[in-house]
């Protein structure tokens, strides 16, 4: 299912670029059916085989090679936030990259230095803010995914208590356990979420560490944002001794680790996106990119609602969330998977229809955040979003 999605839509923006350009010569024609190599180097925060975030943006970087044969890709992976100019230089100096994508938030202050030293390279970021006219930023966005997640958490949980292992305090991190935290809290007002700061995006030690404690402290739901399946098989660990705590996956299909702890998950196609600016990039369209800004969300069919790309919810669990009901302002009783389905719909026809960031929202001291019947802006969920909500019953890291 994913890679048909994915040339479907790779398929569309190419042919929309043709379209648009049919009036073009023969000649022209021909120049374009032989174009010249552009060669792009990627900057990966883990190893390609973590099975979470670098890998999914390693499997767009492969679908972008199969879908453009001028392509030519160069990896480094492993890269330290804060150390990425010196690997930049290599791709830029010996491998003579013409675009390079800086694929973790922890790069932007690094990626702005690289695009001022090469002005002559384009440069993405990915989860970024800021841009210069040869710096655009891009980022294939999942909260709505994790408001999805919230729902099932906060109705399957049996203890009220919510566990979550998170990686760095950012505004991506606070967005994306917010936009969880009132899913769990439409259904479920009495859950609470307690956080475990790991400070590592690559970190299975640490994270097992951290999913193990917070299963001591009366957790049975795990969520997390760490670049491994840990987390998911800690949880299938516990039922496999008879206990029934369940994980949902992040970024890429983990339920193969964890098939009866994987309730569903996150998942992330970036193949389009990465064609998108790849041919963006070719034709001539990203002279000054002080406006490049590319966020694609759930309408944009790039991020799905699944721990596999089979099934949205794993299949071992449907039956249970069509038992499980709650009371909905809009919708009356309604059983929990019903519920997530028509949040599914409405999220995937735009911000506009259905979005949960919509005040009044009110963070752990007690301050509005987002004022009654307004949308929080993509400025504050990207950019300003420092806090977690009134149902996290952890202090914000210091």
């Amino acid at each position: 299912m994913k890679k048909a999605l994915s040339f479907i839509i790779a398929a569309m923006l190419i042919s929309g670029y043709l379209s648009a350009n049919g009036e073009k010569d023969a000649s022209a024609a021909s120049e374009d059916s032989q174009p010249a190599k552009l060669k792009a180097g990627f900057i990966y925060i883990g190893p390609a085989g973590d099975f979470g975030w670098t890998y999914a943006h390693d499997q767009g970087r492969l679908f972008a090679e199969e879908q453009l044969p001028w392509l030519e890709t160069v990896v480094v992976e492993s890269v330290p936030e804060g150390d990425a100019v010196r690997f930049i230089d290599r791709l830029v100096q010996e491998q003579k990259a013409d675009v390079v994508f800086t694929t973790s938030f922890g790069y932007m202050e690094d990626t702005i230095k690289a695009a001022q030293k090469y002005p002559e390279v384009k440069f993405f970021h990915c989860s970024g803010f800021k841009r210069t006219p040869n710096l655009g930023t891009y980022m294939a966005d999942m909260y709505q995914i994790y408001y999805l997640n919230g729902l099932m958490a906060g109705s399957i949980t049996e203890s009220n208590k919510i566990g979550y292992v998170a990686a760095f305090p950012i505004p991506e991190l606070f967005r994306h356990m917010n936009a969880f935290a009132l899913g769990i809290k439409e259904v479920n007002p009495e859950a609470s979420i307690s956080v475990k700061w790991i400070y590592a995006w690559y970190g299975p030690d640490k994270a097992r560490e951290a999913a193990q404690a917070l299963v001591a402290e009366g957790a049975d739901v795990l969520g997390f944002t760490e670049d491994t399946p840990t987390v998911i098989e800690v949880a299938q660990e516990y039922q496999d001794k008879g206990r029934s705590i369940y994980a949902l996956s992040h970024y890429s299909p983990m339920q193969s680790y964890g098939p009866d702890a994987s309730i569903t998950g996150q998942l992330t196609d970036w193949g389009p996106l990465y064609v998108r600016m790849l041919q963006d990039t070719k034709d001539g369209k990203t002279g000054d990119m002080t406006d490049y800004d590319l966020l694609w969300l759930m309408e944009d069919n790039v991020v799905e609602l699944g721990a596999s790309w089979d099934e949205k919810i794993n299949a071992a669990y449907v039956d249970q969330f069509k038992q499980l009901k709650t009371d909905s302002s809009e919708f009356g009783s309604i059983s929990i998977y019903d519920l997530v389905m028509k949040r599914h719909e409405q999220m995937s026809m735009g911000r506009d229809t259905f979005d949960p960031f919509v005040g009044p929202i009110f963070d752990q001291a007690g301050n509005k955040t987002v004022a009654d019947g307004e949308m929080a802006t993509i400025g504050h969920l990207f950019a300003e979003m420092s806090y977690q909500l009134d149902n996290f019953d952890s202090p914000l890291p210091q």
